[in-house]
């Protein structure tokens, strides 16, 4: 079988509502054998011929595949960054709990200890990496896991403690939204 007709057939069997998305190293072990730059070609054609569609650099979606919309950036963001601690702060998170009133449109803001970058997700948006040397006991009391997003989310004192840490302003949060009256 060639390998794009494979990949397909493949895809067709493993991709479902959850398993929407692949990272180049997903796709990698189907191809082991393959050359490096035979691989590379094969998911350019991939591309092409509409068995895949880029997400971002060394992610892919399935095209036609049926999944809960809006979450391709946090879902691409917790592929890009598997091997590391990361999860949602910043603006993304007190916009989410109602602590600024800004609401960021086609692009996420996540802590990561990987480095920090900007990621173009083409038609999907932008996902923003800042790193943070702080350690997982030191994060971990402030997070809550967020299944829909795939990733670990700060409540709003960690995400303050965050816009800080960078170097962001604070003009736009509602404090009364950040800490409950006692």
């Amino acid at each position: 079988m060639q390998p794009l007709a494979m990949l397909r057939t493949t895809l067709g069997r493993l991709a479902d509502s959850e398993h929407y998305l692949f990272s180049a190293t997903d796709l990698r072990a189907l191809f082991a054998r393959q050359s490096y730059d035979a691989f590379r070609r094969l998911l350019s054609r991939a591309t092409e011929a509409g068995v895949l569609e880029r997400v971002c650099r060394g992610v892919y979606i399935v095209p036609g595949v049926p999944y809960e919309r809006g979450y391709e950036l946090f879902h691409a963001a917790a592929r890009l960054r598997a091997h590391t601690l990361t999860y949602i702060s910043l603006e993304t998170a007190l916009s989410d709990a109602g602590a600024i009133s800004q609401v960021p449109v086609g692009r996420i803001t996540l802590m990561s200890t990987g480095r920090t970058a900007i990621v173009s997700c083409g038609r999907f948006g932008e996902i923003e990496f800042r790193h943070t040397e702080r350690t997982p006991d030191q994060i971990s009391p402030g997070l809550v896991y967020d299944a829909p997003c795939r990733l670990w989310r700060a409540l709003p004192e960690l995400a303050i403690r965050d816009l800080r840490a960078v170097g962001r302003s604070l003009d736009l949060v509602d404090w009364s939204a950040v800490y409950e009256p006692v």
